[in-house]
Parts: structure tokens; C-alpha cells; sequence
């Protein structure tokens, strides 16, 4: 989910990374509603290995994305858009959370003024609000039928009270240390704080070029201390780039003194923040990448290809990409012995090329 204040280029971004087109002036209009699309993920080994497979078919790797209204004081009461944005909010596994740097005088900022940090606040503090708000209506409820608890775990109370105590001391749930039976007592209850979360600077051209914008150091330092991942990217910047045909983007970027464009590296790092990896296959039909969550072994990725090659699991013939890139062609690989057979409980590795043999 995309989540910031108004006016800070979420939109924008979304349009850039799905190709919606959806309208940009929300927040004049008074819209509400979230937009929802898919992001494809960018990843050079599928370019290449198309280069080697000429398939009919490449298939990439994509991530539902949800850009969520803007934001205003107050939207923890859930009153209107804030409702919209709370129940939004719920949905999503990942938060990305725009933030402004870019002046601009034709579109004022929100709060009337470039200040990172107290937009970060500003938008942490409504979900912290909104988790005290849903903890404090749970507690009512468990204690509503006098001395017997509505309690959907033993622990539940005790893990709330706990919850709440490090709320108040405005502190994110993502910081709290639970053990394994209170996060059971608590996994019926979907809180806010606890999602992760990435920081994107909206940067525009000229403090791109520059490499500085406002409270630069102070934020770097804010994430760091956070563990928050910050990507720094100017909108602006990347519209202009997605008009450019092909060959002159590299230009473009390269008279940026940039290697990848912002969107690419704000796609991988969405897919990184989420805990996913990607396994290839290839061949003359289709070259694809697989989404599965890292730490999943053999038998369960052959499954996410389909359920019968999961039940029929024999081996999984892999190579690592950059051993197949290394050797140059699948034969040369096959001769130098990067080839290994696989079984049920091996762990996937991010760039794993399998085939995998079934019978049923």
C-alpha cells in the first residue's frame, strides 16, 4: 500500500508503476476511493535468459499495489476518507510511505511547508491511534459480560494490556517483543504499527541531480535508527524518462549519474521488504519468474506451478543464475557440473533455475 499525506505524489507513482491511469487529483475532488493495480517486478536475469530461449512467452514476477487516499490529521477517528484509509490500510502486507521533499508552488503541500520528518510522525501517529483505538474497543468487549471473559485466547487480555502500554509510550507494535502464545493470542486482530514498512523520498529534479534535499542527513539518520529502508526518487524525474523510447533512457539516466531508475529500485525493494524471493524456469515455451516467500523449500515451490508436481515430487534440477550466466549457455553449464538434483526439503535460493521432475 501506498500511504502519505495529500499531495505528495502517491498517485503519481502508482500510474508510473501500473500503468493505471488513474486520475491524480484526488484530493481536489474529494475522492475516496483506493486505487488498486499490479506492479511487475523488474528482473535482469529473465532478460537474459530470453536472450538465450527466445521464448514465445516471458512472465515476470508481480506484486498487488494499493495507493491509499491521502491521509489527513485525524483520519484515526475513522470518520469519512479515514475510514477508507484505515480499512485500506488493514489490507496491505507492506506500507510504503511517500514522502514529500519536492517544492513546488503550484501544488502547496498539505502542511504548508518541506518537513519530512514531521510527515512521517504525522502519518505514524494516525496508525498508532487507530491501533490504541482498536485495542481499547477489544478490551471493552472482552470485559463487556461482567466477570467472564469474551477472550478468544487465555493470554488474549494480558497481550493487549501489554500492546497498549507500548503504544502509549508511542511506540510502534513492530518494536515490541512478543513470544510465540501471545502473538497467537493476538493474530486474530489485525493491527497497523506491526506492518513493515519502507520510506520513498519524492525528490525532484534538481535535488536528484544534486544529490541533497531537505533534512537529508536528519532523515537517513531517522531510518537508520528505525530500520526503516529508504529509496530516494523523484516522480517528476521518472515521467519524463517513461516518454523516452528505449535507447535513450540509458542516456538519460547516465547523465544523471544514475544506473537504475528510481521506479526500478522502488519495485525490488517492495518485493524485498515483503519477504519474497523469485525461482526461474526457462525454456522455448516461457521464461518466468516464480514468487514464493524466502526459507520455502523444493516440494511447496513446485507446487505454486502446480499442485500436481507438488504431490508427484521427485528432484529439483538447479542451477544457480549467475553459474548459468558465468558458463554462458545450459550445455556449458551441464559440462561444468553446475547442475545439482535437489530434494523435497531443500531451500530455494532467489535466482534458482529448476526443473522439476514429478511422476503421479
Amino acid at each position: 500500500g501506498l500511504i502519505g499525506l495529500p499531495l505528495v505524489g502517491k498517485t503519481t507513482f502508482f500510474n508510473l508503476l501500473t500503468h493505471a491511469g488513474a486520475e491524480t487529483s484526488g484530493f481536489y475532488s474529494g475522492k475516496v476511493t483506493a486505487n488498486t493495480g499490479h506492479i511487475r517486478i523488474p528482473d535482469e536475469r529473465l532478460i537474459y535468459l530470453t536472450e538465450i530461449f527466445h521464448p514465445k512467452k516471458t512472465t515476470y514476477a508481480q506484486v498487488e499495489l494499493i495507493d491509499i487516499p491521502g491521509l489527513a490529521r485525524g483520519a484515526s477517528e475513522g470518520k469519512g476518507a479515514g475510514n477508507e484509509f484505515l480499512a485500506s490500510v488493514r489490507d496491505c502486507d507492506l506500507l510504503a510511505q511517500i514522502v514529500r521533499v519536492f517544492e513546488d508552488e503550484d501544488t502547496p503541500h498539505s502542511e504548508n511547508s518541506i518537513d519530512p520528518l514531521r510527515d512521517i510522525e504525522i502519518i505514524n501517529n494516525e496508525l498508532l491511534f487507530a491501533d490504541l483505538q482498536l485495542i481499547e474497543t477489544r478490551l471493552n468487549r472482552i470485559n463487556s459480560n461482567g466477570k467472564k471473559k469474551n477472550m478468544e485466547h487465555p493470554l488474549e487480555e494480558a497481550t493487549l494490556l501489554k500492546c497498549q502500554a507500548h503504544l502509549i509510550e508511542e511506540q510502534p507494535l513492530s518494536t515490541l517483543l512478543l513470544d510465540e502464545e501471545e502473538l497467537e493470542a493476538t493474530r486474530h486482530i489485525t493491527f497497523l504499527t506491526n506492518k513493515p514498512m519502507l520510506i520513498c523520498a519524492n525528490l525532484d529534479e534538481t535535488q536528484l541531480a544534486a544529490g541533497d534535499y531537505p533534512q537529508k542527513a536528519e532523515l537517513e539518520a531517522y531510518c537508520a535508527a528505525k530500520n526503516l529502508e529508504l529509496i530516494t526518487v523523484s516522480a517528476k524525474v521518472e515521467e519524463e524518462i517513461e516518454e523516452l523510447p528505449e535507447d535513450e533512457k540509458v542516456v538519460f539516466l547516465e547523465d544523471l549519474n544514475i544506473s537504475e531508475s528510481g521506479l526500478s529500485r522502488m519495485a525490488k525493494a517492495l518485493y524485498r521488504q515483503l519477504g519474497l524471493i523469485s525461482f526461474l524456469t526457462a525454456g522455448e515455451d516461457e521464461c518466468r519468474a516464480w514468487t514464493i516467500p524466502a526459507g520455502m523449500i523444493a516440494k511447496k515451490a513446485a507446487g505454486k506451478i502446480h499442485s500436481d508436481i507438488e504431490r508427484g515430487f521427485i528432484r529439483a534440477e538447479t542451477v544457480a543464475f549467475d553459474k548459468l550466466k558465468e558458463a554462458g549457455s545450459m550445455a556449458v553449464a551441464r559440462e561444468k557440473g553446475y547442475f545439482r538434483l535437489e530434494g523435497k526439503e531443500y531451500i530455494v535460493a532467489d535466482g534458482d533455475i529448476i526443473n522439476f521432475r514429478f511422476n503421479i
